[in-house]
């Protein structure tokens, strides 16, 4: 993965201290997310690079946008790149593991929308022994972001229904072969699902993702499929007009 700084078309993203490079993914998420109840605190799990926290404060006139990151070097990249986009003033990055962040904050702070690219891997793998080599310590870093135990998805939902504001909204992106467990754990926490978007690589590619958003309210959701390329580099016109304000080239 290229540790090269990823240029947006209204800021910049240093990437090479953290082990999760910029994805489409956190793109996908960062502009999917629905912002037509206006929220007015945001909240960004896993910030990472910091890349969602900064497409949504690029997105949205919200005031409060903070963001949760446990790795130290994803941190500090994190704080750098939100004080070096145009929303420094808006951004801000706590160091903590979630569970603490939930404990502290849920009786001062409630989220009017709240995102996560969560880990995806379920296996129950050992992580390598932590090493003084830098290259070992970013690949441990990456397994870390990057496996279920690093942040269970029920403790994501706990936490999230604990910090979402009554009328709030949050948004996720897993695997789809996940989709159905998550939805039935998140209603276990009283969050129901508001719209489901699923994406695929092309036509005739297999489903990957599912693009979720959760409330509090039991609605019927509204379901959709984005697909992305026609062919190799080839985009189709939704998922253009999805980007379009953030890379470069679209």
């Amino acid at each position: 993965m290229s540790n090269k700084a990823f240029q947006f078309k209204e800021f910049k993203v240093e990437q090479d201290r953290c082990a999760m490079k910029i994805g489409t993914d956190g793109v996908l998420l960062g502009a999917w997310t629905s912002l037509m109840h206006e929220p007015d605190s945001i909240l960004d799990i896993g910030t990472g690079t910091g890349v969602i926290a900064l497409m949504l404060a690029q997105r949205s006139p919200a005031q409060l946008i903070d963001a949760i990151e446990i790795d130290e070097n994803a941190y500090e990249q994190s704080v750098a790149n939100f004080e070096a986009s145009d929303w420094g003033d808006r951004l801000f990055c706590y160091h903590a593991a979630f569970d603490e962040f939930v404990e502290e904050m849920q009786e001062e702070e409630q989220y009017e929308l709240i995102v996560s690219n969560p880990p995806f891997y379920e296996p129950r793998l050992p992580l390598p022994s932590v090493s003084t080599q830098k290259e070992e310590k970013i690949a441990l870093s990456r397994k870390t972001a990057r496996f279920y135990d690093a942040l269970p998805f029920s403790e994501l939902l706990e936490g999230v229904s604990k910090l979402l504001h009554p009328e709030g909204e949050f948004s996720t992106v897993i695997p789809y072969n996940e989709e159905e467990n998550f939805i039935e754990l998140a209603a276990k926490f009283k969050l129901f699902p508001r719209k489901i978007t699923r994406v695929k690589g092309t036509e005739t590619s297999k489903i990957k993702r599912s693009l979720l958003s959760f409330s509090f309210h039991q609605i019927k959701p509204e379901e959709d499929k984005l697909i992305i390329e026609i062919s190799r580099h080839n985009y189709t016109r939704e998922y253009k007009a999805l980007v379009k304000d953030f890379y470069l080239k679209m």
